[in-house]
């Protein structure tokens, strides 16, 4: 007889369980002889022969709770243990390690009606043998079945509550690596992006202005002066160097960015948001132009902020992304129409930590000279929206 777990304390009680069934088949063989009982030889070899299928039974790894070999096992015990009862009244004290088996062997509504009868044929036993009749005769099984009941379904409901903590714990240590790889993969790409924006900002466009000022040296210089030559050279010392520059931003650009243009990474964001409680739709309006990297990364990291805040909090049915190209300036808006919040009650979420609350949104808008709006209200939906200027020679009207 095999059970779902092998614990210390359910191996114990199955080896308590074993000694008294053993136990008390001994005492009924042993008392047949003693007390000069009829059939004595009977009693003992039939004691015998439960004991032998018990053990049987209790080695078998096909007797499991719920099977049939499980509760064949058990009609067999009952058999052989009514019989025994016929011979000898002392054989009533079985019943008690019976309880224990037909509780765990078989399902609840099958237990306790074969517990009962169990009970009902250990009372009949001191009828059948004459013995005295008293208060005793009839609470005795009954007590040790509810004892019997009150221990299995207890033990049943400490080991469910033992496999739901367990459960528990074992998706929070889980749940622990996760975030832990969420956020080492968050500090990584925050990283990326800072580089690749001081890259931009610093070396790159230093090294453009010093190629501009070298081509205008290199122009004023006659063509025969000495130093036309180094110019020449410095001046593509500082193109190479600036290709070389931009090659990092490019390396260090989110991945979303690395394999398309903002465009293409916002409609994939919007078709990997889409499920089918949420549409998520993506427009865009006016004439685009190319935008730098800062730019480009500043627009996609609020458009999934304010997206993962959408998902995961406004319980929305629509959701629409819109980039718009103006003359001067680029804006991105986030409209849902989920619950919204008030706008004096910051939104569960909306100001958390890893650079996805509205905190972390301004402050990205305010580094490049931006701003941040958002607009809500409960019952009303949320609208987030981030307006950047256009660099200059970058303008709409111009790229048109």
């Amino acid at each position: 007889m095999e059970t779902r777990v092998h614990p210390p304390v359910a191996a114990a009680l199955r080896l308590c369980l074993h000694g008294l069934m053993l136990g008390l088949l001994a005492l009924t063989a042993v008392k047949a002889f003693a007390d000069g009982g009829p059939h004595p030889g009977a009693v003992t070899a039939l004691a015998a022969v439960l004991a032998a299928v018990y053990g049987a039974g209790a080695a078998a790894r096909s007797v499991q709770p719920g099977t049939r070999a499980g509760a064949g096992w058990l009609a067999v015990l009952g058999v052989l243990w009514a019989a025994l009862l016929v011979l000898s009244p002392d054989a009533l004290w079985v019943a008690f390690p019976l309880y224990f088996l037909q509780l765990h062997l078989l399902p609840t509504r099958w237990g306790l009606p074969a517990v009962a009868v169990t009970a009902g044929a250990a009372i009949a036993s001191f009828l059948l043998h004459g013995r005295e009749v008293t208060p005793g005769t009839f609470i005795g099984p009954l007590l040790g079945a509810a004892v019997a009941v009150a221990t299995v379904l207890g033990y049943e409901a400490l080991f469910r509550e033992s496999e739901r903590r367990r459960e528990l714990i074992e998706e929070l240590v889980a749940t622990r690596a996760e975030l832990a790889e969420a956020e080492r993969t968050a500090g990584t790409l925050a990283e990326r992006e800072r580089l690749a924006r001081e890259i931009h900002d610093t070396l790159a466009q230093g090294l453009s202005s010093i190629q501009l000022l070298l081509r205008a040296a290199e122009r004023t210089l006659p063509e025969d002066a000495p130093a036309a030559a180094h110019v020449h050279r410095a001046r593509e010392a500082a193109q190479d160097n600036l290709a070389e520059a931009r090659r990092f931003v490019r390396a260090l650009t989110p991945p979303d960015l690395a394999n398309g243009s903002l465009t293409a990474a916002l409609e994939r964001l919007s078709a990997r948001a889409t499920t089918p409680a949420l549409t998520v739709r993506f427009a865009v309006s006016g004439t685009p132009v190319e935008l730098p990297t800062p730019y480009e990364v500043a627009l996609l990291r609020t458009a999934q902020s304010a997206l993962a805040n959408t998902v995961r909090h406004a319980g929305a049915g629509r959701a629409e992304i819109t980039l718009s190209f103006m003359d001067t300036s680029v804006s991105l808006d986030v409209v849902d129409d989920g619950r919204g919040f008030a706008q004096d009650v910051p939104a569960a979420g909306a100001t958390g930590s890893g650079g996805f609350g509205l905190p972390a949104m301004r402050s990205r808008a305010r580094s490049l000279g931006g701003t941040l709006s958002v607009e809500s209200a409960p019952g009303q939906g949320t609208a987030v929206a981030l307006t950047l200027p256009l660099p200059a020679g970058r303008t709409g009207r111009e790229a048109a």
